[in-house]
């Protein structure tokens, strides 16, 4: 109501400002007489001095401040919406964690993984196939690899793409002709493996609606995984493995 009164008030005091004076008055001969002695001009369309007194668009507050946020919650939550609805999404660079080297080989082996360094040039680590298989676990998955084998799991911190690792959580191994079983764990046993790359796991849609309330929300996705190349497995006697696939 206060703003649809400033605007009355407003409208008011421009329709005083440019109210039509009233004219001299003058005799109906001299008036004829100035009309003929001014030359004729071309005939023009007729232009208003005058701004227009009424604006294009008028906005009056009608509604009360608990309507508005009701109305709030009716648009969709569009948060990230330009970079997770991308097609193509680049990983962002991760900041420093500001930890020592303590901390970050302490939780790297909670994980279940500890980095030795950067691949060298001249290493050559992949060795042909072994039918030998291991399962590791890496943070709360596990997996059965052999060497060779190309894994996915959940990015994993401190590492870069071509760093080798070792797997020292290792649960089972297993030959043609023996297998070990752990309890939980084999602490002789380890898995060696190189980080090949970061990237996105697809995406995944999060739709969430409330009937009659007017409440809808959608979000996507896209988990950071690292894949894996597993190079050997330690921990078993291979010399038997090698008689009985001769």
């Amino acid at each position: 109501m206060a703003t649809r009164r400033c605007l009355l008030g407003l409208l008011s005091r421009r329709l005083v400002a440019y109210a039509p004076q009233p004219l001299a008055p003058t005799s109906i001969a001299s008036r004829a007489l100035n009309t003929l002695a001014q030359p004729l001009a071309p005939h023009c369309p007729r232009v208003l001095d005058y701004p227009r007194l009424f604006p294009s668009r008028c906005h009056f507050a009608t509604r009360s401040s608990g309507d508005e946020e009701e109305d709030e919650g009716d648009h969709y939550d569009e948060e990230g919406s330009e970079d997770e609805w991308g097609e193509e999404e680049a990983l962002a660079a991760k900041p420093p964690s500001g930890k020592t080297e303590e901390e970050k080989v302490a939780e790297a082996a909670e994980i279940g993984y500890a980095v030795v360094g950067p691949l060298g040039d001249d290493e050559k680590l992949f060795k042909p196939y072994e039918p030998v298989f291991a399962v590791v676990q890496i943070g709360s998955h596990q997996f059965k690899v052999s060497n060779g084998d190309s894994i996915f799991t959940e990015r994993l911190k401190f590492c870069d793409v071509n760093d080798k690792l070792i797997l020292n959580r290792v649960l089972m191994l297993g030959s043609q002709t023996q297998t070990v079983v752990g309890r939980p764990s084999l602490p002789d046993a380890a898995v060696h493996a190189v980080v090949e790359e970061h990237a996105l796991d697809a995406k995944v849609i999060i739709f969430k609606k409330k009937r009659r309330k007017n409440y809808r929300r959608t979000k996507g996705h896209r988990q950071e995984l690292t894949k894996l190349r597993i190079t050997n497995i330690e921990g078993i006697d291979k010399s038997e493995t090698a008689t009985v696939a001769a």
